[in-house]
């Protein structure tokens, strides 16, 4: 069930100074004969930038995912109204494969990997858009990122535990050589180290192989800890957006995202947390 929070409703978007890596608008998707499940959702993402997008269950984030990656026909969504516009091209009518194919991949929720197959031929799979000539190097780059992936190649995936089969989904992410990846709720049924582990190596892909993060997260702390900027998603729609460090210290957030009683002296430690461990993270 969606969680009403009523927040202070959003303000129309500035439009960015530069034309964005990933743009989306008024988007309005519905299921079935439901009322809609999107209403007029919009956001972007920056070149090399990494956005996160904040919600509970039933927001609307997993749907504003499928209608990015062309998947709202196989959950039995379809799009009523909206654009979708990556590297300034019209992408909202493109398959599933075209859209990896333009450059975009995605970490899906629940990792996906496909247990029988070695830890190799899962990454492998990831190469199949054939956006890189070099899938031999950018494997070794996913190993020197996950050396546990290296040492472990050959094993069934299957017998990986959770952590482990979470480095395969990015890795087969990363395979696809994308300009943009995307993250459903990566850090889902996972222990605090190994998520730390996973973001921090994360932050190392995005800075080493120059690609944007768009972040879809119900841990609101460990997303804004990761990202540049961030939304706010209720009820299928865009509530607040701002930097990363805004949306930190804002009390609307604090109250009901971060778990923060105190406003005014939490709210500071709570963003001096966050700009260190982004540090750490990114040096």
């Amino acid at each position: 069930m969606a969680v009403q929070h009523a927040l202070r409703p959003v303000a129309a978007e500035p439009a960015p100074a530069v034309a964005p890596l990933l743009s989306v608008g008024g988007l309005e998707v519905a299921y079935g004969g439901a009322s809609l499940a999107l209403r007029g959702v919009g956001l972007h993402v920056g070149e090399h930038e990494a956005v996160a997008v904040l919600g509970a269950n039933g927001a609307g984030k997993t749907t504003t995912i499928r209608a990015i990656t062309g998947l709202l026909g196989r959950h039995g969504g379809r799009l009523v109204d909206g654009e979708l516009r990556f590297a300034g091209r019209d992408v909202t009518t493109l398959a599933p494969h075209q859209i990896v194919k333009a450059g975009i991949a995605q970490v899906p929720e629940g990792r996906m990997v496909f247990k029988g197959l070695s830890v190799e031929d899962n990454l492998q799979t990831g190469a199949s858009s054939g956006r890189t000539s070099d899938a031999d190097g950018l494997r070794d780059q996913i190993y020197e990122l996950f050396p546990v992936l290296h040492q472990r190649r050959h094993d069934q995936a299957g017998w990986m535990s959770g952590g482990e089969q979470q480095m395969i989904a990015i890795g087969r992410g990363l395979m696809a050589s994308p300009r943009l990846l995307i993250l459903d709720e990566a850090s889902l049924g996972l222990a605090p180290m190994v998520i730390e582990q996973i973001f921090g190596r994360l932050a190392e892909a995005r800075r080493d192989l120059g690609m944007a993060v768009l972040l879809v997260e119900q841990n609101a702390r460990l997303a804004l800890d990761f990202a540049d900027r961030a939304y706010v998603m209720e009820n299928g729609r865009m509530v607040m957006q701002g930097t990363s460090a805004a949306l930190a210290a804002d009390p609307d957030v604090q109250a009901f995202y971060l778990g923060v009683a105190t406003v005014p002296e939490a709210g500071r430690a709570t963003t001096t947390r966050s700009r260190r461990r982004a540090a750490r993270w990114l040096s």
